[in-house]
């Protein structure tokens, strides 16, 4: 059975949350929702799901249909509480990442006159200074993997060095899912690191894609496949409709 980019990119998100015990899952975007779903059914049957407003889901709905067993309220004042105490395990977006993983979604060019206006910061730097974070980038670009971020939202590895101890004790990011790999920040300098290729991608494309020069190792796995059950769930039960396609079509 052929399987799509997406659902590759939806199990390397489903990933970011294995063995995660009690947390609340925080997916931003299409796949990582479906992800955080499927690790909910699969391997981390202990993850909290909310509806996106206010409400701690017990049961997995499909992607666009409401729950119908609700097991908590979650309101904002609570759901900060959890970010503030590292219950929680984001995946965010990126308007621009950098090699260390600081975060950009607040602006491109000169924060005093910026070309584009994008989110804003949001609660990017209490999100990676206190609870772990990763990233979904639907659209792997030199525009996005770039040299430097014209503005830091998602703090990254060497700002929080330079900041010290109050900065690092609770600073952890993960993973970093695109729709061409997977990558992490397990090097001696703490920066990025290749480590899958999603199946079909070079490792020479991932690099030309990238406005910095990662570290690629010399053998390189390929993201895992989902099993059987786990393609079952996503195409029948998560994303009938077929919504992961839309934020990864076909290469």
């Amino acid at each position: 059975m052929t399987v799509t980019r997406a659902e590759y990119c939806v199990v390397a998100c489903a990933e970011a949350w294995r063995d995660a015990g009690e947390i609340l899952a925080g997916p931003m975007g299409t796949v990582p929702a479906i992800g955080a779903r499927l690790a909910k059914l699969t391997f981390a049957p202990d993850l909290l799901l909310t509806d996106g407003e206010a409400l701690l889901t017990a049961d997995v709905p499909a992607m666009g249909a409401k729950a119908e067993v609700v097991e908590g309220w979650l309101p904002y004042r609570r759901h900060l509480a959890l970010v503030a105490t590292g219950r929680r395990h984001v995946m965010m977006g990126a308007g621009q990442i950098d090699r260390y993983g600081n975060q950009n979604i607040s602006c491109i060019g000169d924060w005093t006159r910026p070309k584009r206006q994008l989110l804003g910061v949001r609660g990017a730097p209490v999100n990676t200074l206190n609870n772990p974070t990763s990233y979904w980038i639907p659209r792997h670009s030199r525009r996005v993997f770039v040299e430097r971020v014209d503005m830091v939202c998602g703090v990254g590895h060497d700002r929080a060095a330079a900041a010290g101890p109050s900065a690092t004790r609770y600073h952890h990011l993960a993973d970093v899912v695109s729709d061409l790999g997977v990558f992490d920040f397990a090097t001696p300098d703490r920066t990025m690191r290749l480590r899958s290729l999603h199946p079909g991608v070079t490792a020479e494309q991932v690099a030309d894609a990238t406005g910095f020069t990662l570290t690629i190792p010399d053998d390189m796995p390929y993201t895992r496949a989902p099993t059987p059950e786990e393609l079952r769930l996503i195409r029948e039960v998560i994303d009938p409709k077929g919504l992961r396609e839309r934020e990864v079509p076909a290469a």
